[in-house]
């Protein structure tokens, strides 16, 4: 199972590295040999944290954005308000704010979405930004049908309703699965992918091709956009991976992937999703929370630029666009500790907006993440892949 677990946990702009990853330890990787070594289980205390929860982003007027995300099959599940004395002492901002949760049908454990409207933003977040600019966060969900939501953007840039870029959709064989030439009979098992790049969110839809996971992806009748919660969350950061990231384990209990670089000349999935020149690479690592496979962490570093676009200082509470993340946990006082231990230095613990108790943690990555006090969810957790094949 184990197996399963590191494939599909693997970003699918990387599968092209699963099957090497699973035919051996060595990865050959730009004229030099790559050893994959697990995380020691000893790094990764049990806090029983989620999967991502919310992704949070902020706005300077939440109706149009609940109007958008109504299409994808968000709906409000609750809502708050804060004083701008009350907000500054939470999140740092001088702002009167109001909060919307939306969730994506039934599933409660990963994958909300949370609008953080403020009255007073303190500025325009990152905007819109080539794929490799760092501090960039992209939220990815699943689809029925990419080439609809394709079109559907298209029409938006065109129209210059929104100001959109638009990478894909390509297509990646999984696993390298597909067993001889494919035919009428013999199908193609993979997933077409596709980014879209925006002055205030990032997307990237993909489309399951002969295979299905159960409880993962889940797309219900409720989403015009025949579109799932967010199963997949993307980070362009600066810095040594494996030292700006090393608090996922030590400090969050998630499982490390491992770090291949991912080389734009080879690799049409990341060339085409990062629009990455010929020559430019990027270095990736992933997490997966223990307890909820749903809700995995990627981040990419980037080699071979002569300038690298950094807006990170833009990525904070206040801001406009994606800006925040949340995680939930039984274990709250645990992971505080853990994070004084590891020199992050969390804020204290709190209520947030909605009268949970939390606290806020910045870190190394540049990552701003709200850790939150909750004991369940009414959706069962994912713990491992099934795998199923599908006639399609």
């Amino acid at each position: 199972m184990m197996r399963e677990l590191l494939v599909e946990a693997l970003s699918h702009t990387a599968r092209r590295f699963a099957g090497a990853l699973l035919k051996g330890r060595w990865l050959l990787v730009s004229c030099c040999f790559l050893v994959v070594w697990p995380a020691a289980a000893a790094e990764r205390p049990d806090t029983g944290m989620s999967g991502v929860y919310e992704v949070m982003v902020g706005v300077s007027d939440a109706e149009p954005a609940l109007a958008y995300f109504a299409e994808f099959g968000f709906a409000v599940v609750a809502k708050a308000e804060l004083s701008a004395e009350r907000a500054a002492t939470l999140y740092g901002v001088d702002s009167a704010l109001t909060s919307w949760r939306l969730q994506n049908g039934e599933v409660d454990a990963h994958g909300l979405l949370r609008l953080l409207e403020w009255d007073d933003p303190t500025g325009p977040g990152l905007g819109l930004a080539q794929p490799h600019t760092v501090g960039m966060r992209m939220a990815v969900m699943r689809t029925r049908d990419i080439f609809r939501l394709a079109d559907v953007f298209t029409d938006l840039r065109e129209q210059a309703i929104q100001p959109w870029l638009l990478a894909g959709p390509v297509y990646d064989d999984l696993y390298n699965a597909t067993e001889g030439l494919p035919s009428i009979v013999n199908r193609r098992v993979g997933v077409r992918e596709m980014a879209v790049y925006g002055q205030w969110f990032n997307h990237v839809f993909f489309q399951r091709y002969g295979y299905s996971i159960p409880g993962y992806g889940v797309i219900g009748d409720h989403a015009p956009l025949g579109t799932s919660e967010f199963t997949h969350h993307d980070f362009v950061v600066a810095g040594d991976l494996g030292e700006v990231t090393a608090y996922y384990e030590s400090v969050f209990g998630y499982i490390s992937e491992n770090d291949p670089q991912i080389d734009g000349d080879w690799l049409q999935g990341p060339q085409a999703i990062f629009i990455m020149e010929p020559g430019r690479s990027h270095w990736y690592r992933g997490f997966v929370s223990p307890n909820d496979v749903s809700g995995k962490l990627k981040f990419f570093s980037l080699e071979g630029l002569h300038e690298i676009d950094d807006r990170s200082a833009r990525q904070r509470p206040g801001e406009i666009g994606i800006t925040l993340h949340s995680m939930w946990t039984p274990r709250l006082d645990l992971v505080h500790r853990l994070a004084m231990d590891a020199g992050i230095e969390p804020g204290p613990i709190t209520a947030n907006e909605f009268e949970e108790s939390s606290f806020l943690l910045h870190g190394p990555d540049g990552v701003y993440w709200q850790l939150i006090q909750r004991e369940s969810s009414a959706w069962p957790a994912v713990t491992e892949f099934q795998l199923l094949d599908v006639n399609n």
